[in-house]
């Protein structure tokens, strides 16, 4: 799946429109977690992390695991200045209606697989 992919879903909700999406990044990987520690050990790099935190930890968190977005369950959404930490740090942020049971659903059945078992 390409990351403009999930930019274009319905389910998902650009939070970082004034990040460009790279329209040839690739996604293979995503981690559904709302341990800060568990992404950090464990988030595939370069995946996709799909949470209900919102708190500018998951930014640090999520540049520290080298995760290109994360999607907030549950319609949440962070502040602002969250929002504008992520796009320095050049990851995307979307929201979604949906469970993050739901969400990485839809990720799944689009090929983004989760750790490699």
């Amino acid at each position: 799946m390409l990351l403009k992919d999930i930019a274009e879903h319905s389910a998902f909700t650009s939070l970082t429109p004034q990040l460009p999406v790279d329209s040839t990044a690739e996604v293979h990987k995503a981690y559904a977690s709302d341990l800060l520690s568990d992404v950090i050990g464990n988030a595939p790099a370069g995946g996709v992390l799909i949470t209900v935190q919102v708190h500018a930890n998951v930014i640090a968190v999520a540049s520290l695991a080298t995760q290109q977005a994360i999607i907030f369950a549950l319609g949440r959404k962070p502040d602002e200045e969250t929002c504008t930490k992520a796009a320095e740090e050049g990851i995307h942020l979307f929201t979604s209606t949906q469970p993050a049971f739901e969400s990485a659903g839809q990720l799944y059945e689009a090929g983004v697989r989760g750790l490699d078992a």
